[in-house]
């Protein structure tokens, strides 16, 4: 089992004096269950699932009910809190009166569902499992330094035809079927079935459709208006449906950079996936990345969700975009910190293509490519 940078985290939150609920966000499948079950095993603790009905009834927002569960329990690990968003004010009272910890992971963040949420300000903390990163998988490797740059090349290709769910990546020797059919299940599962019954959509098929156009226009502006009118459907439908599975971390919006204010915000965005292997289930392509036309989009994809996971997992103050000239040319990713500095990047999927510098604010520049990605991601967000 690969070790993940939450668990880091984990331990020094169970380390320290606070009491605040720890929320761990991330999309099913991520491995956020089997951390509760690791925690459990060592801690000799049960974790509460709130798939059940019968976990959920065990907190009901008494003080008598709460007290036998804080009084039998050093920390409180509960699974897909979404699944009862009314746990709220359970968990409010069990930071106030019992000064218990409480780690809680989600597939969509309790904001969205419950009006409570807020009153757990200043009552909590969050940080998120997502699909595996590049960093993470080094991480684990124990090859040495002269096998890296090789072993960091492999990963990149394997990442961007197959993604990096947990159970698809940790199993080597599985075959490529194999690998295919459980993507299916992923998608059908927990994408499509497990949202469409959390969030009581009516259209499956509409949803399905929706991340398929979005696939297959990877690196281009997505316009909700054309999709809906390419769909036959409801424009304010098909944008509350981008949402969900944005707030479920299927995809990432990377919004466009304006340099008037007052300008910025726009219909038009652009959205990828946090993990390539659902993009490549929904359009059905998983040729070797030299055969297939969009492998320049699949690269920018790959490269802007490792930056997005990296940007979470450290919690980094770094806002992204890309940024587009009315003559048409752009800049493929910006980020922004709080005080306003900038670095830019091109991604190119040969190391001979030089991306334009046409930013027009101060920033720093780089190019983006196989062969240097994995320095140029794992140098970002450093504190100096």
């Amino acid at each position: 089992m690969l070790k993940r940078s939450i668990e880091k985290q984990v331990e020094k939150y169970l380390a320290d004096d606070t009491h605040k609920i720890l929320f761990i966000w991330g999309p099913r499948r991520s491995g956020k269950t089997t951390l509760l079950k690791l925690l459990a095993s060592t801690r000799s603790v049960p974790v509460f699932n709130f798939d059940l009905l019968s976990d959920r009834e065990l907190f009901l927002p008494t003080r008598d009910t709460l007290e036998k569960i804080a009084s039998s329990h050093t920390v409180i690990l509960i699974d897909e809190v979404q699944n009862y968003p009314e746990s709220t004010i359970a968990l409010k009272i069990l930071y106030d009166e019992f000064h218990v910890k409480i780690i809680a992971t989600g597939s969509s963040e309790l904001r969205q569902k419950s009006t409570d949420f807020d009153t757990l300000a200043g009552r909590c903390t969050e940080s998120y499992c997502l699909p595996l990163s590049v960093s993470e998988i080094d991480e684990n490797d124990q090859k040495e330094a002269y096998a890296k740059e090789n072993f960091q090349k492999n990963i990149a290709h394997q990442l961007q035809i197959f993604g990096a769910y947990p159970e698809v990546y940790t199993h080597p020797t599985r075959s490529e079927s194999k690998k295919i059919d459980l993507l299916q299940n992923i998608l059908d599962t927990y994408v499509l079935k497990d949202i469409i019954t959390i969030y009581d959509l009516k259209n499956e098929k509409l949803a399905k459709d929706i991340l398929t156009k979005i696939a297959l226009q990877i690196g281009s502006e997505v316009s909700v208006r054309e999709l809906a009118n390419s769909l036959g459907a409801n424009a304010a439908t098909v944008s509350n449906y981008i949402e969900i599975f944005i707030k479920n971390y299927i995809l990432i919006p990377l919004p466009s950079f304006k340099t008037n204010m007052r300008k910025a915000i726009s219909e038009h965005r652009k959205l990828y996936f946090y993990d390539l292997g659902i993009r490549n289930i929904l359009v059905k392509d998983f040729r070797a990345l030299e055969l297939r036309p969009d492998k320049g989009g699949v690269f920018e994809n790959f490269i802007v969700s490792e930056i997005e996971k990296k940007r979470k997992n450290t919690h980094a103050q770094q806002t992204m975009y890309f940024y587009r000239e009315y003559g048409g040319q752009e800049v493929d990713l910006v980020l922004e910190d709080y005080k306003k500095n900038y670095t830019c990047m091109e991604m190119k999927v040969s190391e001979n293509e030089k991306g334009k510098d046409i930013f027009p604010l101060p920033h720093a520049f780089s190019t983006i490519h196989p062969q240097n990605y994995f320095k140029k991601i794992t140098g970002l967000f450093i504190k100096k």
